[in-house]
């Protein structure tokens, strides 16, 4: 019997922007990071990953080959992002996505087209915790998925989603931001 080959944990080739805090027991490779970044523990950044500035990757989160972050994205605890074809995701800037989330960008079988993208999450989106975004769809900007959700298809920019499969329930008169009062988002939500 043989010894395994081994594969250390650490940071390698990787370029990070000012102020970035990196938890131990992390493995990043060849990956670009914007100004003051967290990286926590029990996470991988595969190679090619590009995040913008004050991304937050919470623990045990894994971040595949080639993925896109824009700016001011949370991206919670344990969330899975397609693993076979990451470079078909797209996240952008000041999005928030909930612990446990999983993104699936294509089918088994199905052709991958060159330099386009299964799944694109928009500015300003909210993804609950739980929610399981399938291929093909695209969050639009300010829109929200509920907690729990599985989304099938496209969401309209500024809409919230819910269920199996996701449907509309509301218009969102402002953008549910890390930044935004809870309170002041619920008043503005507009029943459809």
């Amino acid at each position: 019997m043989s010894e395994p080959r081994r594969l250390s944990l650490g940071i390698r080739d990787s370029t990070f922007g000012d102020d970035c805090v990196v938890a131990e027991q992390v493995n990043i490779y060849e990956a670009t990071f914007g100004d003051r970044c967290f990286v926590g523990p029990f996470v991988e950044v595969q190679n090619d990953v590009v995040c913008g500035s004050n991304v937050r990757i919470q623990s045990h989160t894994l971040v595949c080959e080639g993925m896109r972050v824009g700016d001011d994205v949370f991206i919670g605890t344990d969330v899975m992002i397609e693993t076979a074809h990451p470079y078909l995701v797209r996240i952008g800037s000041h999005v928030q996505i909930g612990a446990r989330t999983t993104i699936v960008a294509h089918q088994q079988g199905e052709p991958v087209a060159a330099g386009a993208y299964s799944v694109e999450i928009g500015d300003n989106a909210y993804i609950g915790p739980g929610a399981l975004l399938l291929p093909h769809v695209r969050i639009g900007d300010g829109a929200v998925v509920h907690a729990g959700s599985v989304v099938t298809r496209s969401v309209a920019p500024m809409t919230m989603v819910r269920g199996n499969p996701a449907t509309p329930i509301a218009r969102c008169g402002v953008p549910l931001r890390g930044d935004t009062a809870l309170r002041t988002f619920y008043r503005a939500l507009r029943p459809l």
